[in-house]
């Protein structure tokens, strides 16, 4: 709802009457202008008026409190990052022209909201924020937070959600207005069909890096026995090598990341998802920790520039770990530092897998070349967008 100030509400009448905004407002108890047929809203708004008749940001919110305490859930309000200030008034340019008297906006989702009205609600304010899968991610969310599949929102669009859903909700979708990733939001990621624990620690698994796991399990050596030893380095959350294991059972990992943090990730995971003690977890810098010489080496190692880091989008410059993600100017570092080592750590005709960026096909392969001359095959393979992504080598 709009609380305004009787002393203001002259300023603003036209503003509130527009279409999009009238069933969305409920009137000031003082205010004889509005009409008391407004609804209430779906979202609470406080609207404060600007400098010198705006009232202190405490004043407001312990009056705010007292208010609504009885039957609805404290207000979400970060002082040090206040949500977007223009929740209401971007999308008016009636609203626009009283930009002076509005200037703090703190906004919650209101007990028994219904599921579909929650859903829209936090779409448009998703699509506001620039989230391109602003439905998918406002689904996903509720879904989570109402402990149910994202199917059953479907079919209860009605189901009004308690104070304490409504409450968690919203500070879910604060927090991706704010382009926080929602696999961290929720702390699941599903990777080739198993279900993940994935947080800051470790970078969210990608479906493009399933051609990783698809050219492991297609990989055939003939000299192979009956175990197949493959290292995956970089592991992270451990998702490329779970997902082998499961898809072969001949298979023998090892599992490796130099970080102590992603590896802890990747345990939590081993626990849940290796029901045949496959995955053996190494910290240590690339293929440093192995024990044996292995038959395949597949990594998803760091390939972002780092010219073209600071451009990442949010939601993944700010949020997932840099160490996963940037090597160097040309985005090969670690890459380069693989393949030099590699020949000491894999059978003489043992095969290398690694993801590589968009557009570093060219580039990846002539490394390749360069270092590892005596190979009898190296390959690009795209993705699903016809970009670069998988160079696959044949020692």
């Amino acid at each position: 709802m709009l609380f305004f100030t009787s002393q203001h509400c002259t300023e603003i009448v036209e503003a509130v009457q527009t279409p999009e905004l009238k069933d969305n407002i409920l009137p000031c108890p003082e205010c004889p202008f509005l009409s008391k047929e407004v609804t209430l809203a779906i979202l609470q708004v406080n609207v404060r008026p600007a400098v010198p008749f705006r009232r202190s940001v405490k004043t407001q919110r312990s009056e705010d409190t007292d208010d609504t305490q009885a039957n609805a859930p404290a207000m979400l309000h970060n002082e040090a990052q206040p949500i977007n200030d223009q929740v209401v008034v971007s999308h008016s340019s009636t609203l626009a022209r009283t930009s002076a008297i509005l200037q703090k906006i703190v906004w919650r989702l209101m007990p028994f909201t219904t599921v579909g009205r929650a859903l829209n609600s936090a779409r448009e304010r998703l699509d506001e924020a620039g989230c391109q899968s602003a439905s998918l991610d406002a689904q996903v969310i509720l879904a989570y937070v109402l402990g149910v599949e994202r199917s059953w929102l479907f079919a209860h669009h009605e189901y009004a959600l308690t104070a304490e859903e409504a409450n968690a909700f919203t500070d879910l979708i604060a927090r991706r207005v704010e382009h926080e990733p929602v696999a961290y939001l929720v702390g699941r990621k599903e990777f080739y069909g198993l279900d993940f624990v994935v947080d800051r620690r470790v970078l969210i698994p990608r479906p493009e890096t399933e051609l990783l796991v698809d050219a492991v399990l297609d990989y055939q050596p003939g000299y192979a026995t009956e175990q197949l030893l493959i290292a995956d380095v970089g592991t992270g959350s451990g998702a490329i090598a779970l997902a082998v294991a499961q898809n072969c059972p001949a298979a023998k990992l090892y599992a490796i990341d130099l970080s102590p943090d992603a590896l802890a990730v990747a345990q939590r995971n081993v626990e849940r998802l290796d029901t045949r003690g496959q995955v053996t977890l190494l910290q240590g810098d690339l293929l440093d920790p192995l024990p044996v010489t292995v038959d395949v080496i597949v990594a998803n190692l760091p390939y972002i520039s780092s010219v073209v880091y600071p451009q990442l989008d949010a939601d993944v410059r700010d949020y997932e770990p840099k160490v996963a993600l940037e090597s160097g100017v040309q985005g090969l570092d670690a890459i380069t530092r693989l393949l030099k080592a590699a020949k000491k750590h894999l059978h003489p005709q043992g095969a290398i897998f690694l993801e590589i960026g968009h557009d570093q096909g060219e580039a990846a392969q002539a490394l390749a070349r360069s270092i590892l001359p005596d190979a009898t095959h190296i390959s690009l393979r795209h993705d699903y967008h016809g970009r670069d992504r998988l160079v696959t080598i044949f020692c």
